[in-house]
């Protein structure tokens, strides 16, 4: 596996010493996932560090009462805080990763990340990089789903994927949001009586763009 295969897909790579680089391209495996992969599951050992080059890996905790929280999402020239995390205390998963659209990635075994972690300093700075975006990003999901309004995170969702039909349940909604799927529907059939959208069989069509904007600005206040 030459460098040019996927290391100059990840900028901070970039540091390594010849070395080092030739002992993560020769300890490195390529893996494709296809969509539906099980990743790794609560409970589960990570045995490895895995890079993604293409698609996406959604992140996510389901409680015993089934309700569910994305939390993030592992995209292009991303690494999971979670796999991190755990690889670097030792400890099982927590959460349910799940591929959502076929994936390419590239995956360290856990022997080869723990040597370059103590020996190459630019290694541990790509890990920790890496590692400190992640936790912003998700610290900001948390806080989303505790201290803003469900009606305008909802709205701002539906405005950020894009598209005027998109093809979505209430569960899958609820899921994003972190909130039950009967508050999902109830603020959904406020927005369609608003005008805001159209409700169809697993679809939402978003028919006042300008509207749902409006409202997906009141982010503060009380979550519900």
């Amino acid at each position: 596996m030459a460098a040019s295969d996927w290391t100059e897909r990840f900028p901070g790579l970039g540091g390594l010493g010849s070395e080092d680089r030739a002992a993560l391209l020769a300890g490195a495996r390529a893996v494709d996932l296809p969509t539906g992969t099980v990743v790794f599951t609560p409970g589960r050992a990570c045995t490895a560090y895995l890079l993604v080059l293409d698609g996406s890996v959604r992140v996510q905790m389901i409680a015993d009462t089934g309700r569910e929280i994305v939390l993030y999402r592992v995209r292009r020239g991303e690494t999971c805080v979670l796999t991190t995390a755990c690889l670097l205390a030792g400890d099982a998963y927590a959460a349910d990763g799940i591929v959502e659209e076929p994936t390419a990635g590239v995956a360290v075994p856990t022997a080869l990340f723990d040597a370059l972690m103590a020996r190459s300093e630019a290694f541990r700075r790509f890990v920790f990089t890496g590692y400190g975006r992640r936790v912003a990003d998700l610290l900001a999901t948390l806080q989303s789903a505790v201290f803003h309004r469900v009606d305008a995170r909802l709205a701002r969702h539906l405005v950020g994927r894009g598209g005027d039909v998109l093809a979505v349940t209430h569960r899958d909604l609820a899921a994003e949001l972190g909130t039950a799927r009967e508050v999902v529907s109830r603020h959904l059939s406020a927005f369609e009586k608003r005008g805001l959208v159209r409700l169809g069989r697993g679809t939402v069509e978003v028919v006042d763009r300008v509207g749902l904007d409006r409202l997906a600005e009141a982010v503060e206040g009380a979550s519900f």
